[in-house]
C-alpha cells in the first residue's frame, strides 16, 4: 500500500501546480446579495442537479433582493429564474423527506422555508404540509445528519442576533433549534442553549471519530461568555475543557472540514473575522493549531499594503488541479464598512505542495476579486472534471468563473446511492486505497450555502482506482475502477 502512495504522489507532481480560472460572470445576470445589517453576514449558494442532466444547477441567496435560480444547460449556459423568496441568508440541498428528490432548506431572517424538490428545478413550499417549524428568528447557519434506523434526516437550525430583545444586539445571541423527525410524520422541535451565534455548523465525525455538531460562533456579538462549540449527538450534551474541548473564542464565520495530515481524521479549517485557523485532528482526540509556517493563515491581503486583518467566510477545500492533494478557496471581504478590518479584501486560492505547506495563487490564477465575499461554491459545473467557482458578492454582482486550466492530473466523480429513506447515504465515507484521500458525505459547513453532488477526487497521473465506500451503517464495499477522467455512481448492492 505505501508503495502505490508513493506511485501516486510521484505521478501528482508531474501536474500543474499553479491553475488558470476564466471570467465567465457575463454568462449570468447580474445578481447582488443586498439588505440591511440583518444582511451584513449570510448569502449562500446552493449547489444540487435539480434538472436531473448531470449537471449541477446552483441557486443564490439575495438577502433583501430575490433568490436567483441558475438552470445549468451545459457549456456555461445558464437559464436564469427569480424565485419568488426574499429575505433569503442561505440554503443547503438535501433530501429532507425520504422520498429520493433533493430539497431546499432555506435559511432566512424570518420564517424559514423548506422547498420540496418536484423535479424539473420546479419547487413548492412544503414547511407546513411536513411539519416542520420554521421559527420566526434570524437563521445563519444548517446542517443535518441521519440517525440510524431514522425515515428522515435531523435538521439544525443556527439562529444569529434576537431580534426581538430590546437590549440586543449586542449579548443578545438567541437560541439554535434541532429538529428531530417524529415516528410517522412531522418534526419535533427543540432549543439548543446556549446559543453564540453562530454562522456555520457542520455535524461529522470529529477527532475522537463520534458524529458531532460544532458550531463556529461570531463573538462580534456574544462578545464575553462564549465560544466554539462541540455537541456530541450520541450523548446530547456540548463537550467541556474536561473532554479536551478548549473554548476558543472566535469571530467565526465558516467550516470546512478535510484530512490534510493523512491520519484518516477530518482537519477543520476555520474563517474569521482577523484570522483564519486551520485545526489538525490528532488521534487521542484533540486539535491541534496548525503552525504558521503552513501558509494557511491568509490572515491579511496579498495585495497592496492594506495591514489592516482580513474577514473570511466561504472556505472549501477542493483539488482544483487534480494532482491528488487538496487545495483551500477562501471568500473573503469586509463585513460592510468596519474601519478595522482591510476593505479591499481579495479571495485566497491556497495550493497545497508535497509538503503539506500551502502557497498563495489567486493572483496568478485569476482570482483576486476585491469585491465583498459571501458563500461561494467550488464544483465542476460543466463535467469536465475541474472544479470551477461561483462567488456571491455583497452590494456587488455575482461571479462565475471557469476552471481552464490545461495540464490537469486524472480524477473521479463519485455518487452514492442505497435503497430506502436515506437514498443519498448521508454519512457514508469513499476512500481512494493505497492514498490517504477519503472525504465523506455531509451536509452542512462552509457559509450559508452547501452542495450535494458527487464527491470529486484528483489522481494525478494515476489511471486506474480502487475504491473502499463505508456506507452509513458501516458495510464496506471495495470497487475497482479501470476507467478514470469519469463521473459514476455507486449503488450500494443488496
Amino acid at each position: 500500500m505505501r508503495g502505490l502512495a508513493a506511485l501516486v504522489l510521484l505521478a501528482a507532481s508531474a501536474v500543474a501546480e499553479v491553475p488558470r480560472f476564466d471570467d465567465m460572470s457575463v454568462r449570468i445576470p447580474a445578481h447582488v446579495y443586498e439588505g440591511g445589517w440583518e444582511f451584513f453576514v449570510g448569502g449562500g449558494v446552493a449547489a444540487l442537479d435539480c434538472s436531473a442532466n448531470g449537471l449541477p444547477d446552483l441557486v443564490l441567496a439575495g438577502g433583501a433582493g430575490p433568490t436567483l435560480l441558475l438552470r445549468n444547460q451545459g457549456g456555461f449556459a445558464f437559464v436564469p429564474e427569480l424565485l419568488d423568496l426574499t429575505d433569503v441568508t442561505g440554503l443547503y440541498p438535501l433530501d429532507i423527506d425520504g422520498d429520493g428528490v433533493l430539497d431546499l432548506f432555506v435559511l432566512r431572517v424570518g420564517p424559514n422555508v423548506v422547498l420540496r424538490g418536484l423535479g424539473a428545478c420546479r419547487f413548492e413550499d412544503a414547511t407546513a404540509a411536513l411539519g416542520i417549524d420554521p421559527g420566526d428568528a434570524w437563521s445563519t447557519a444548517f446542517t443535518a445528519w441521519w440517525d440510524e434506523g431514522a425515515d428522515r434526516p435531523t435538521l439544525f437550525v443556527g439562529n444569529y442576533v434576537d431580534r426581538d430583545d430590546p437590549d440586543g444586539p449586542f449579548f443578545a445571541c438567541d437560541d439554535n433549534q434541532i429538529l428531530t423527525p417524529e415516528k410517522g410524520a412531522g418534526w419535533r422541535a427543540r432549543r439548543l442553549s446556549p446559543g453564540f451565534c453562530p454562522l456555520s455548523a457542520l455535524a461529522a465525525r470529529d477527532a475522537r471519530d463520534r458524529m458531532s455538531l460544532r458550531l463556529s460562533n461570531d463573538r462580534h456579538y456574544y462578545v464575553r461568555g462564549g465560544h466554539e462549540q462541540m455537541w456530541d449527538i450520541a450523548d446530547a450534551r456540548f463537550l467541556g475543557p474536561e473532554d479536551g474541548w478548549p473554548e476558543l473564542m472566535l469571530w467565526g464565520m465558516g467550516i470546512a472540514r478535510h484530512d490534510i495530515t493523512g491520519n484518516g481524521l477530518g482537519d477543520v479549517y476555520l474563517t474569521s473575522m482577523a484570522d483564519q485557523i486551520l485545526q489538525l485532528a490528532q488521534e487521542d482526540g484533540s486539535y491541534r493549531t496548525a503552525p504558521f509556517e503552513m501558509g494557511h493563515t491568509a490572515h491579511r491581503p496579498f495585495t497592496d499594503d492594506d495591514g489592516r486583518p482580513s474577514t473570511g467566510w466561504h472556505a472549501q477545500w477542493g483539488d482544483v488541479t487534480n494532482n491528488g492533494r487538496a487545495d483551500l478557496f477562501v471568500a473573503k471581504g469586509n463585513v460592510d464598512q468596519m474601519p478595522d478590518l482591510a476593505m479591499v479584501d481579495p479571495n485566497n486560492l491556497l495550493m497545497q505542495g508535497p509538503d503539506g505547506r500551502f502557497t498563495e495563487v489567486a493572483h496568478l490564477a485569476g482570482l483576486a476579486d476585491g469585491a465583498r465575499a459571501r458563500g461561494a461554491a467550488l464544483i465542476d459545473l460543466d463535467g469536465d472534471g475541474r472544479l470551477d467557482l461561483v462567488v456571491v458578492n455583497r452590494r456587488a454582482p455575482a461571479r462565475l468563473y471557469r476552471n481552464a486550466t490545461e495540464d490537469m492530473g486524472n480524477w473521479l466523480a463519485v455518487a452514492l446511492r442505497q435503497p430506502g429513506a436515506n437514498a443519498f447515504a448521508m454519512g457514508a465515507r469513499v476512500a481512494i486505497k493505497g492514498t490517504r484521500q477519503w472525504q465523506d458525505v455531509t451536509v452542512g459547513g462552509g457559509h450559508a450555502g452547501g452542495q450535494a453532488g458527487p464527491l470529486h477526487f484528483g489522481l494525478g497521473r494515476a489511471r486506474a482506482a480502487q475504491l473502499e465506500v463505508t456506507w452509513p451503517d458501516g458495510l464496506q464495499t471495495s470497487h475497482d475502477i479501470a476507467t478514470v477522467n469519469a463521473a459514476m455512481t455507486i449503488t450500494r448492492p443488496e
